[in-house]
């Protein structure tokens, strides 16, 4: 039975031998999404402000437009969360400073929280199916990081991988990053296809629309 899970048997050691950090990671990162939530909605000034942005940046237009064709509404939703959040905020400021990917993604999980913030019913009533979508690519983004604090970890102290110098604790800690992104990456593309059909035809439903 092991040979039939061997493509994640990698990631699960990985996870087995970093689990404190990983507990840690997915406490800061969902809770950090939640308390974002309860901000946005003690304060809905910044909810509105979350949403302003969304709205000014083309993102809320991008999103309304795509509805009716919900396959192409997942590309974009996924390559959009691996560019912007998996790559540009995890990835690639971790391979150039120890643990930046990891500081960079708090704060954007709190404003990911504030935009969703249950200020009124119909929020409210799409954060039941969306809860889903949430739970699933914040998962991917906690692999991400967990790959992203191997990374800087072997950087910083190679022994922690058993390397010598820090030249080989990077590439250890980059093949580590490499591996977890795998997993990651699938957790995003089943995200993607949820979100864009339950908009596209559970919400409005819900809501009787």
């Amino acid at each position: 039975m092991r040979s039939l899970h061997s493509p994640f048997v990698p990631v699960l050691d990985i996870i087995r031998e970093h689990r404190r950090a990983y507990l840690l990671l997915n406490l800061l990162a969902y809770g950090l999404v939640l308390a974002g939530m309860a901000a946005g909605a003690l304060f809905p000034g910044l909810n509105a402000a979350s949403l302003a942005d969304m709205d000014s940046n083309g993102s809320t237009a991008l999103a309304s437009s795509l509805m009716a064709t919900p396959l192409l509404f997942a590309l974009v939703i996924f390559a959009i969360n691996v560019g912007t959040v998996g790559v540009a905020s995890i990835s690639v400021p971790s391979l150039i400073v120890p643990f930046a990917g990891i500081a960079i993604f708090a704060v954007r999980a709190l404003t990911i929280g504030t935009s969703l913030a249950p200020v009124d019913p119909t929020v409210r009533t799409t954060l039941v199916p969306h809860s889903l979508t949430l739970l699933l690519e914040v998962q991917a983004y906690v692999l991400v990081m967990l790959g992203a604090f191997v990374l800087g970890r072997a950087w910083l102290r190679p022994a922690s991988v058993g390397a010598e110098r820090r030249r080989d604790g990077y590439l250890r800690g980059l093949r580590t990053l490499g591996t977890l992104l795998l997993p990651a990456l699938v957790l995003l593309v089943i995200g993607a296809l949820y979100e864009a059909f339950s908009l596209a035809y559970l919400v409005p439903l819900m809501l009787g629309r």
